[in-house]
């Protein structure tokens, strides 16, 4: 359970959060994220928790491996209420979101029955529904969503027609990667339905936490010389030399944790490098790893 008092929080936010925690069946407990997530500004996870209290929805905006995810995981462990994920992709339909029909056998007597999906869950439940890179999804798929997230907070379900409407603790949070493949720009209507929070990558004393708190590696001059490629990689990324997944946070957890096992310039190849699709992004972050890692 989370210390509320711990995040300066007016009491006005700090009682809509306890209203707003969920009564939840045990079997969904598992569905509660794990707390953690380090913002490289104090007014992120802040902002996030005053929206989120207030029924706002939230769209997590920031490059992948900022720890979009985490701050959603954190979010529902300081707000008491389990998360239902949907992650989105090109083949993403209705059913995906909302569920589907089956078959079942009741006393040898077959009857079709409608198996509710992360939607229609997090809605009924009171739970919240976290999107993840919800510019992967066909435009012509999103705007089902437009009357759950606005004050409506309701939906006619064209699989059963039943109208399904959220209790009041349903909450939504979105992710986004501007810019990749495959990805395409939210609409209007769409986006003004969310509160935007940005979310960086880390660095510095921030990324150091993180590495010692969320990796196994112990060796502080290692953890240094990391948190240094990092902000190299950063810089790269910044002028244009390397993509954005060069940066990622969470590529640098794994090479950390490779990094127990594996000398530092084969863990970068195995946990960065490798990702890369570009000869010359390939070698650019290797010209970097052995300038620090001789």
């Amino acid at each position: 359970m989370e210390n509320l008092q711990s995040y300066n929080l007016p009491e006005e936010i700090i009682q809509l959060i306890n209203e707003r925690k969920s009564t939840y069946h045990e079997s969904d407990l598992f569905l509660i994220g794990n707390s953690g997530y380090t913002p490289s500004e104090e007014s992120i996870l802040y902002d996030a928790l005053v929206a989120l209290a207030l029924g706002k929805n939230i769209l997590l905006k920031g490059p992948t491996g900022s720890g979009k995810t985490k701050l959603a995981e954190t979010l529902s462990a300081i707000f008491q209420q389990p998360m239902h994920s949907i992650n989105c992709s090109i083949d993403m339909d209705a059913e995906a979101l909302l569920g589907f029909k089956t078959i079942e056998n009741d006393n040898g007597n077959p009857t079709i029955e409608f198996v509710p999906g992360p939607v229609v869950k997090a809605m009924t439940k009171g739970h919240l529904l976290y999107i993840d890179e919800i510019n992967m999804a066909k435009p012509e798929t999103l705007p089902i969503l437009n009357g759950v997230l606005d004050y409506r907070r309701m939906i006619t379900n064209p699989f059963t027609g039943e109208i399904v409407k959220g209790i009041h603790t349903f909450g939504v949070i979105a992710a986004i990667n501007e810019g990749y493949v495959g990805t395409v720009p939210l609409n209007e209507a769409l986006k003004n339905r969310f509160v935007v929070i940005d979310v960086p990558y880390i660095q510095g004393e921030e990324l150091k936490n993180v590495l010692k708190q969320q990796t196994n590696l112990k060796d502080e001059k290692l953890i240094d010389l990391f948190i240094r490629l990092s902000a190299d990689l950063l810089a790269l990324v910044q002028n244009g030399q390397v993509s954005e997944e060069a940066a990622s946070i969470r590529a640098l957890i794994d090479t950390c944790d490779l990094a127990n096992f594996l000398p530092p310039i084969r863990a970068i190849e195995r946990g960065i490098v490798d990702k890369m699709e570009d000869a010359r992004e390939k070698a650019a972050i290797r010209n970097i790893a052995e300038t620090l890692f001789e």
